[in-house]
């Protein structure tokens, strides 16, 4: 392979995986001048990479969608199969990985023809594939614009439904897709609120794309998994409370961190904080991380409370039991 090949092919490469390039960058990465970039960029053009290039300072190239799939890969008949069969299997994460998944669809929807995008989506429309339990129907669509824009860290428009059913434009800068049960989230940097918010993938109506890229901001894997969980915790539950503390709400949210989600002032000095779960054992729980010494009431469901005390009551009373003999040991 010649290294004119070669180097084309690097820089099929590098436009593959980021959605726009500035003409100074790819020259260093490919250790060439801008000049040689040039080149390049016209022989993927003559094999039918439509590569758009925009001048200026911030200027540089982007692969964009062609008249034709780019030679190499696959038929028009192959890549409508294989994009149908990444989103079934990001929706539905019958593969080892979301964001394998997720980065696989990215890159094959970044360069479909609109025609066979659009095959695509009405095929996609039409299959019904088995669903795994009855989570929320994810667009395909809006996931996988979100992916493209979450791998290249492009500012957001995106038009959402909350629980409540009230619909707002949220400007965000994406940062992570992660699943949760069965259920999709998007935790993203909120430009209005200035904090981080996760919002459900499956309530999220429209995304329009800025094209203003943005620096991204600090955050570990254990926290995106810590505030995809505390999102996936606040869905609708079977069994629904709340504490109201003796903590106002800045104390609150202070000891509480990102689990002062849905926290509520009660005055200067008290907090609602609402709480829940698939039965009353789990709500229970979430009492539990009341701090030490911290007062509180609570409202529980009539018959969940019965439950409840009794449990408790019972408790107490083996607390204050003689403790058994351990096991092998006889008594005296």
């Amino acid at each position: 392979m010649s290294d004119t090949t070669s180097r084309a092919l690097a820089l099929l490469n590098l436009l593959q995986t980021h959605r726009h390039w500035p003409g100074t960058e790819l020259a260093s990465r490919l250790g060439v001048t801008e000049r040689t970039v040039r080149r390049d960029v016209d022989r993927l053009r003559e094999l039918g990479y439509r590569v758009e290039s925009s001048p200026g300072a911030a200027g540089g190239y982007r692969l964009e969608a062609g008249s034709a799939v780019p030679p190499l890969l696959l038929t028009d008949d192959e890549a409508v199969t294989m994009a149908i069969g990444l989103r079934v299997a990001a929706t539905q994460q019958l593969v080892g990985g979301p964001e394998v998944t997720l980065t696989a669809l990215a890159k094959l929807e970044q360069v479909l023809p609109q025609a066979l995008r659009r095959r695509v989506n009405a095929l996609a429309a039409s299959v019904q594939p088995p669903r795994i339990g009855d989570g929320p129907v994810v667009s395909p669509v809006v996931l996988g614009e979100i992916a493209l824009a979450t791998r290249d860290t492009e500012r957001l428009r995106l038009r959402y439904i909350d629980a409540e059913g009230v619909e707002s434009i949220r400007r965000v800068e994406p940062h992570a897709l992660a699943p949760s049960g069965r259920k999709w989230f998007l935790l993203c940097w909120d430009l209005d609120r200035e904090d981080w918010r996760t919002f459900r993938v499956d309530r999220i109506e429209s995304v329009e794309h800025t094209r203003v890229l943005f620096p991204r901001r600090e955050i570990t894997d254990a926290e995106i998994e810590e505030r995809v969980l505390i999102a996936s915790s606040w869905s609708p539950q079977k069994v629904e409370g709340d504490a109201v503390m003796e903590l106002s709400l800045a104390e609150m949210q202070d000891r509480f961190g990102p689990w002062s989600q849905g926290a509520t002032a009660e005055g200067d000095t008290h907090t609602r904080w609402p709480i829940g779960g698939s039965d009353w054992r789990e709500a229970m729980y979430a009492f539990l991380w009341i701090p030490e010494g911290v007062e509180y009431a609570m409202t529980f469901p009539d018959q969940d409370r019965a439950e409840l005390r009794e449990a408790v009551e019972r408790l107490l009373r083996a607390i204050d039991r003689p403790t058994p003999v351990a096991r092998g040991e006889r008594r005296p």
